[in-house]
């Protein structure tokens, strides 16, 4: 008996995934980007959704695997049920990638356009959809895995990332085209078009380089403290005093770096700072005892009848005097995490997070200081464009990350996590301050340069200058503009495909 082979084209669409995902962080391999697709592009016409779809599964697959071991070790999963969580995700995102695939394939049956035509633009548009389509996870679009490749993104400042992704795949079917038909002319053309809107494209990047973009009249002199509080131990009410002891300390270290404002990582206080507690007093009291403004991330609650409350995942901002300025509390909740989408129909399903209860989104509320504002981006709020963008276009002269990367263990996630953190600064054009319980803390320009990280898993204070004040950047005034065209592209695309539905063989979609 003899047995039956993987199919080849799978197994070539296969190592398109792999190509790309190793130019992630990390290993971070970035160029590799630039023609991962291409054995992808050679084989899909044979199997057209089957192929985009083994590609997404072994990228989303391998980019993401991360998420067993948060899943089994705070969530609580048994590693069975982590693994089927994990493998329906993984399954989701990988969708897109085949109906990107598959429309490509199908309009050039259809009307004889090259994937150069049809797979850029569409890629885009289904990038975007994965990204707000049930709350949304943009979380690996592969225009983030050239975050080291400055020349390459300093144009998300008019078409956000989604302008690298569509770059990436231009070229990738660019490289195809003339592999598939090394004499063919409109091979060539293709290249030519390429090249040069390639061109326009690293030109821009030139011009926006050569201007000052770091610079800012006005300074701030921020101080990160990275407190390394292990998950597991982070909630232990034995242990409170232990951890506000311990931010402290760090604290008062950072004063060596003369700082204008301290910043704490989200939840970085395990209990309420509005309770009449003895903890909340001890950190109170704290800013006026360093005579600096005091950033933390604390959860909140708010009393909405005798026995219901509201809980948030909040930053408190307090003054050298002790005085709470205000209070943002977290927008984008994580699925699953934060709260239970669909509550009434998946209440059965516990929470990967401990609390008290599930958490409400709140509102762009920035912080002020001084005759300044702060934004906060809690956790991975920092993965969602329009929400850095709101806090902008609401005044806010400086992002603040705050977030807990503890959960992803020594992975490749808090490095993702950054590289994905960099492209804010880059479409707002302001500086961001990061600061993680286990790292990476850092100070981000508006070039999307990293100008100051600390090591992963050691507590450590950072202390660096920021700029203060935005850019007014196409992106910044008028959003996604440049996803919303790919979108009416390729919703001509389908309506097309429609059109010609009678001629769609029952074999087509494999």
């Amino acid at each position: 008996m003899r047995l039956a082979l993987p199919d080849r084209n799978l197994l070539v669409s296969a190592v398109s995934g792999l190509l790309l995902a190793a130019a992630f962080p990390r290993p971070d391999l970035f160029p590799f980007a630039w023609f991962a697709f291409v054995p992808l592009l050679l084989v899909m016409r044979h199997r057209p959704f089957a192929s985009g779809l083994t590609a997404g599964t072994v990228f989303f697959a391998t980019v993401l695997y991360w998420l067993n071991f948060v899943m089994t070790t705070y969530g609580g999963l048994q590693p069975i049920f982590s693994l089927l969580a994990y493998l329906f995700l993984v399954f989701y995102l990988a969708v897109y990638f085949g109906l990107a695939t598959w429309i490509s394939c199908r309009l050039e049956t259809l009307l004889k356009l090259p994937y150069l035509f049809t797979l850029p633009p569409m890629w885009v548009a289904l990038e975007y959809l994965r990204g707000v389509f049930l709350s949304g996870f943009p979380w690996a679009t592969i225009g983030y895995s050239q975050q080291n490749f400055s020349l390459a993104i300093q144009s998300s400042d008019v078409t956000g990332v989604y302008g690298v992704s569509l770059m990436l795949v231009a070229v990738n079917c660019a490289l195809a085209g003339v592999i598939k038909a090394p004499r063919g002319r409109l091979a060539w053309l293709g290249v030519v078009g390429t090249m040069m809107i390639s061109i326009s494209h690293f030109g821009y990047g030139v011009w926006r380089e050569a201007q000052p973009l770091d610079q800012r009249e006005e300074q701030l002199r921020v101080a990160l403290i990275q407190g390394n509080i292990e998950q597991s131990q982070k909630w232990n009410p034995d242990r409170r005093q232990e951890t506000i002891s311990h931010y402290q300390k760090l604290s008062l270290e950072s004063l060596n770096g003369q700082p204008d404002l301290i910043i704490w990582p989200e939840a970085a206080t395990p209990f309420y700072l509005q309770d009449h507690s003895e903890s909340a007093a001890q950190v109170k009291r704290l800013p006026e005892r360093l005579n600096t403004p005091l950033l933390i991330g604390s959860p909140a609650y708010r009393k909405t009848s005798a026995d219901q409350y509201q809980y948030f995942n909040s930053a408190y901002l307090f003054s050298s005097e002790g005085e709470e300025l205000g209070r943002s509390d977290k927008i984008h909740l994580v699925p699953f995490g934060e709260y239970v989408p669909f509550g009434k129909l998946l209440g059965f399903i516990n929470k990967l997070v401990v609390g008290v209860g599930d958490f409400s989104p709140g509102k762009v509320r920035p912080l002020p200081l001084g005759e300044h504002e702060l934004g906060a981006l809690i956790c991975y709020e920092a993965i969602f464009p329009p929400l850095a963008r709101a806090y902008v276009k609401g005044g806010s002269d400086l992002l603040v990350n705050l977030t807990n990367d503890a959960w992803f263990g020594d992975s490749s996630a808090p490095y993702q996590l950054l590289a994905m953190t960099r492209f804010r600064a880059i479409e707002n054009r302001v500086w961001i301050a990061r600061v993680a319980n286990t790292g990476i803390s850092a100070l981000i320009s508006p070039s999307g340069n990293v100008t100051l990280s600390g090591p992963i898993f050691e507590p450590l204070q950072l202390t660096g200058s920021v700029g203060l004040g935005a850019e007014a950047t196409f992106y910044t005034r008028f959003g996604d503009l440049f996803a919303y065209f790919c979108l009416m592209i390729s919703g001509a695309f389908l309506v097309t495909i429609v059109w010609f539905g009678k001629q769609t063989s029952k074999g087509d979609f494999q």
